[in-house]
Parts: structure tokens; C-alpha cells; sequence
């Protein structure tokens, strides 16, 4: 019995080391499809997923097509400098340099308020703290607090309730103190 013992612990020292590597390949390359068919059955065009180090962007090959349609906010998105005649961008495009913002840190959808008819996590004119939440974005079934970063009075939010936002969109402009 102690030759059964010690040869499970042997085959963990010498086999087993190949397999879980390509069980781990396995897994990833599962996860990726995973993700790939929720981006599908979504209404999202890109799905970015960050986990330490490795980061992933998936996109939908419809996103591509599109963004040459001209919509107002994808163009916007494609190429900035572009949208300058188009009347809703030169707002958004001065007031990113000249006015902090606090950002998206994620593409998704974005809510105001922690439930429909609730009050806003901010208003314009109120003052906002560093670290407190100032909005949701729901990606993949999940609602992620997105917190400030900076301190200030808040100008302007952005993005109305329930408009997908992507990653690094100003989300709310604010006034440093």
C-alpha cells in the first residue's frame, strides 16, 4: 500500500505538470469562447476583460461595419478629431482637456442612480470626494461601483441613465476645490 501511496505523489511530481498546464490552456481558451458568445447575445460591441497583468479586448466583427454608417456617437469613439462639425462632440472634446473628469474604468452600461426612481449617487452643483461611488456600470449581468477619483464640484454628468459607455469616456465633469 505505501507502493499506491507514493506512486500518486510521484505521477504529481513528473506527468501530472504537462496535463494541467493544457487543462489550463483549456479552461482559458473555454472562458475566452464564453465570453465571446455573451458579447454576441449582448447589445455591447466590445468586451474588455483585465485580469493582473494579461488584459483582453473582444470585439464584435459588426462593430466595425457600423461605425462607417456614421452614427453621431460611434464615429465619435473611431476617429475624435473627425466629429468636430458634428454638434454633440465639440462639447465633449474642449471640455476633456480643459475640465477633469472622472472616467470610465470599464465599457458598459451606466446608471446614475442605484435603482430606477432612487436619487442620484451626484448632482450638478454638489460637491464629490475621493473614493466616494458616483455612478454603476453593469457589464456582463455585473454592477461595478465606480468610484471618484478626484475631489471637486461636479459640472455636468455625462452620460444619461442606461447609455453604454466604453472605457476612458468621461463619466462626470468636475470642478477641483
Amino acid at each position: 500500500m505505501t507502493d499506491e501511496i507514493a506512486q500518486p505523489a510521484g505521477s504529481d511530481a513528473a506527468e501530472p505538470v504537462a496535463p494541467p498546464a493544457d487543462a489550463g490552456n483549456a479552461s482559458l481558451l473555454a472562458l475566452i469562447d464564453r465570453l465571446g458568445g455573451l458579447l454576441e447575445r449582448s447589445d455591447l460591441t466590445e468586451l474588455e476583460v483585465e485580469a493582473g497583468a494579461t488584459s483582453l479586448v473582444l470585439r464584435k466583427p459588426a462593430a466595425i461595419g457600423p461605425q462607417v454608417g456614421a452614427p453621431a456617437s460611434v464615429p465619435g469613439a473611431t476617429a475624435p478629431p473627425p466629429p468636430g462639425p458634428i454638434s454633440n462632440a465639440p462639447e465633449a472634446q474642449p471640455s476633456a482637456p480643459s475640465r477633469p473628469a472622472i472616467v470610465a474604468p470599464l465599457t458598459g452600461i451606466w446608471y446614475g442612480s442605484p435603482a430606477p426612481g432612487s436619487a442620484p449617487f451626484v448632482e450638478v452643483g454638489r460637491e464629490v470626494a475621493v473614493g466616494q461611488v458616483v455612478g454603476l456600470i453593469e457589464a456582463m449581468k455585473l454592477f461595478n461601483e465606480i468610484k471618484s477619483d478626484l475631489a471637486g464640484r461636479v459640472l455636468r454628468v455625462v452620460p444619461e441613465s442606461g447609455a453604454l459607455v466604453k472605457a476612458k469616456q468621461p463619466l462626470i465633469e468636475v470642478e477641483p476645490l
